[in-house]
C-alpha cells in the first residue's frame, strides 16, 4: 500500500468509526495516524481528509443523492463514507480526477464488493463532470426553502441554521449568518496559552488580541512546545482562555478565596483557574462526574503547583451540599457543543432539536446548585461552548427570576473588554443582558457564552 493511499485509509476508516461507534475524529485521528506510520505530509493528508469530509457531509451528500439518484438512506454506510470521501477530494481539494475516483472506488469495493465498486465508480465519474459550482447550483435547485438551501450549501442541518440566526438577530446582526457558516467549514488556528505568572509568551509568537495569555506560532510543532513546558503552556481556544479569566478577573481577588470548577472536564479552563488562584493566594477545587475526564482535569493540572482537589460527582449534589461556600464558581456547563463545530464537525449531526429541553434542564439545574454554594458576594461564571439562546440567554433569565433580588448580573462584556488589548466589539443583547457571546468568524474562537452572576 503506498503512503498517500494509506492516508486515505485512515481517513475512511475514522470515518466509519465516527459514523458506527460515534467516535470522535479529534481523539481517534491522531491515534491511527500514528499506528499507520504516515509522514508529515500524509498525515496533514489524513486529516484534511477527514475533517473536510466531515464539515461538508451535508453538502455532499446532496451530490451524492443527486449524481446516484436515490436517497443517502438508500446507500449502504460503509460505501456512502467511501463516496463522501471521493467527493471531497473531486469538489475541494487539488486532488486528480482519477486518483480520488479510483482509490475511492477500491474503497467502496472493500466495503461492499464488486457491485459497491461498479456503483460507486458511476456515481463518482458522474460527478467529475461537472465543476465544483455547478454542483452547487445543482444542490442549491433541490432545496425545498430558503433555509434548507443554506443548509445543503453551508452544510448545517437547517435547525442549527435556525438558532444560529436567532442568536445572531439577537445583537442585530442577522445579516452574518453566512459568513458564521463560512466560519464553521474552517480549519482553527491553532491557539496556545501561557498559563499566567506559570510561563511567558514565546518571543517569536504573536500574541492573540483579546486573551491576555493567548498567542499563536508561527510554525512548527506545538506540541513540543507543550512537552517542553511541563504543561504551562498548552493548547486551548482563545474563547475558553476568556471564559476563565473572566471569572478571575470580574471583580479583585482576596487573598484566602474558595473556588470551584464544577464541570472541570477535560481540564482546559481548571489549569487557568489554577494557575490564577496560585497568583492571588486563592485555592480551587474542580469536579468533573466522569472518572475519564476527571482523569484529563488532574492531568491539565499538572503544571501547576497549587493542590487541587478534583471530586467525581453530579455537579448538582457537588454544589448543592456546600451551601454558602464559595467566592467564585465555574459552570462550564454540557451543552449542545454548537459553538465548537470548527473543531468537531461531526457534532452538527448528532445533535438534535430534541436534545435542547433535557440540556437547557440540566444547565438550569447546575446554575441553581451554583448559585446555592456562592457565598454572598461571590460571582459564578456560567460558561457555554453554544450560541443557542435556549442554553445561553434563556437559562440566566430563568435563573435570575428564581432568585430575584438574591442575584445580580455582571457585565461579561464589560469584562472581557478590559481584558482584551483590542475591541472584541461585544455588543449588547436585545435582552438587555450583560451576556459575552463570541464568534468564530468574529473572533476567531469558539462561540463561546459567557454570563458572570453575583450573589447579593
Amino acid at each position: 500500500m503506498s503512503r498517500t493511499v494509506a492516508a486515505r485509509r485512515v481517513a475512511y476508516d475514522t470515518l466509519r468509526a465516527v459514523h458506527e461507534s460515534d467516535a470522535y475524529a479529534n481523539l481517534l485521528l491522531p491515534t491511527a495516524i500514528t499506528r499507520a506510520g504516515l509522514s508529515s505530509a500524509d498525515a496533514a493528508l489524513a486529516t484534511e481528509l477527514t475533517y473536510g469530509t466531515l464539515r461538508r457531509q451535508g453538502t455532499y451528500d446532496a451530490v451524492i443523492s443527486i449524481a446516484a439518484d436515490r436517497p443517502i438512506g438508500e446507500i449502504d454506510p460503509a460505501v456512502l463514507d467511501a463516496l463522501r470521501l471521493g467527493v471531497h477530494q473531486l469538489l475541494s481539494t487539488r486532488v486528480a480526477s482519477h486518483a480520488a475516483v479510483n482509490e475511492s472506488v477500491e474503497l467502496a469495493r472493500s466495503a461492499g464488493g464488486r457491485g459497491a465498486a461498479g456503483f460507486a465508480n458511476a456515481v463518482l465519474r458522474r460527478v467529475s463532470r461537472d465543476t465544483p459550482g455547478d454542483w452547487m447550483t445543482h444542490v442549491a435547485a433541490s432545496a425545498r426553502s430558503d433555509d434548507e438551501q443554506l443548509g445543503l450549501l453551508f452544510s448545517h442541518p437547517v435547525w442549527v441554521v435556525r438558532a444560529f440566526r436567532r442568536a445572531l438577530a439577537a445583537e442585530g446582526r442577522a445579516d452574518e449568518l453566512e459568513a458564521l457558516l463560512t466560519a464553521d467549514n474552517a480549519s482553527p488556528r491553532v491557539t496556545m496559552a501561557a498559563l499566567p505568572e506559570l510561563a511567558d509568551v514565546p518571543e517569536e509568537a504573536r500574541r492573540t488580541p483579546f486573551s491576555p495569555i493567548g498567542f499563536r506560532l508561527g510554525g512548527g510543532d506545538p506540541e513540543t512546545l507543550v512537552s517542553a513546558s511541563g504543561g504551562r503552556i498548552r493548547v486551548q481556544d482563545e474563547g475558553s482562555q476568556l471564559a476563565a479569566l473572566a471569572l478571575t478577573r470580574a471583580m479583585p481577588v482576596s487573598a484566602g478565596e474558595r473556588w470551584l470548577d464544577l464541570c472541570a472536564g477535560p481540564g482546559g479552563k481548571t489549569a487557568v483557574l489554577a494557575a490564577e488562584a496560585l497568583a492571588h493566594g486563592a485555592s480551587l477545587e474542580a469536579n468533573e462526574i466522569s472518572p475519564t475526564r476527571a482523569g484529563l482535569v488532574r492531568q491539565a493540572l499538572a503544571g501547576v503547583p497549587l493542590g487541587v482537589t478534583v471530586s467525581e460527582q453530579d455537579g448538582r449534589t457537588r454544589a448543592g451540599d456546600a451551601p454558602g461556600t464559595y467566592d467564585r464558581i465555574l459552570v462550564d456547563a454540557p451543552c449542545t457543543g454548537l459553538g465548537a463545530l470548527r473543531r468537531r464537525p461531526e457534532a452538527r449531526w448528532r445533535k438534535a432539536p430534541s436534545d435542547v429541553p433535557a440540556l437547557t434542564e440540566l444547565q438550569r439545574e447546575l446554575l441553581d446548585a451554583a448559585v446555592t454554594a456562592l457565598k454572598p458576594g461571590g460571582v459564578v461564571a456560567y460558561v457555554t461552548c453554544s450560541p443557542h439562546l435556549a442554553e445561553t440567554s434563556g437559562v440566566v433569565a430563568d435563573i435570575l427570576r428564581e432568585w430575584d433580588s438574591a442575584l445580580e448580573e455582571l457585565s461579561a462584556r464589560d469584562v472581557i473588554t478590559a481584558l482584551s488589548s483590542a475591541d472584541p466589539g461585544l455588543p449588547r443583547q436585545s435582552d438587555e443582558s450583560g451576556r459575552a457571546q463570541l464568534w468564530p468568524h468574529r473572533h476567531n474562537t469558539d462561540a463561546m457564552s459567557v454570563s458572570l452572576l453575583r450573589r447579593v
